[in-house]
């Protein structure tokens, strides 16, 4: 790709020396809000049954500052051993993201599909320890295409989104 080719691509620079190149990065990432429920114990630890684990996730972005934006991973796990509860962890995981200079229009899709997914990985850890700290085997959660689900609820929403997705894992 030649010089010219790279400054087209990414707009004329501007006259007074002013960045305008769409720059995103995270300034930093935490724990909103954790909770770990254990009803059952110790009865649960008796059941020789594998439990069956429902995930659902949530994700919701918001303005906090100046070129500075909230994305929250929320992510509910429930645990069922037989016809008991094996435990229940909500986990809201959130970045804060620096966004400058990007389109309006990929606003959206980088709040609901690629921030979440910079973000997963740690909530992930996060879950893992606090399930096994609860004393089960670490829960590791498969990867999630946010990607794929922002587009696809975009699509079923007519293009209209309201900062926030949800699904199941």
């Amino acid at each position: 790709m030649a010089e010219n080719d790279t400054i087209a691509e990414f707009g004329e620079p501007a006259a007074n020396g002013a960045d305008t190149a769409p720059v995103a990065g995270v300034l930093s990432q935490y724990v909103k809000d954790l909770s770990f429920e254990n009803p059952n114990a110790p009865q649960v630890y008796q059941s020789q049954t594998a439990p069956a684990i429902d995930v659902q996730f949530n994700i919701g972005s918001g303005q906090v500052g100046e070129d500075v934006y909230e994305v929250v991973l929320k992510i509910d796990v429930k645990a069922q051993a037989e016809d008991q509860t094996a435990f229940v962890v909500d986990l809201s995981y959130a970045g804060l993201f620096a966004i400058r200079n990007v389109p309006q229009d990929q606003m959206e899709p980088f709040l609901l599909g690629e921030a979440p997914r910079i973000l997963f990985p740690f909530a992930r850890r996060v879950i893992a320890d606090c399930v096994r700290d609860g004393g089960f085997p670490p829960l590791m959660l498969e990867p999630i295409d946010f990607t794929g689900i922002y587009l696809q609820q975009r699509a079923q929403a007519g293009g209209e989104m309201q900062g926030e997705i949800a699904g199941n894992a």
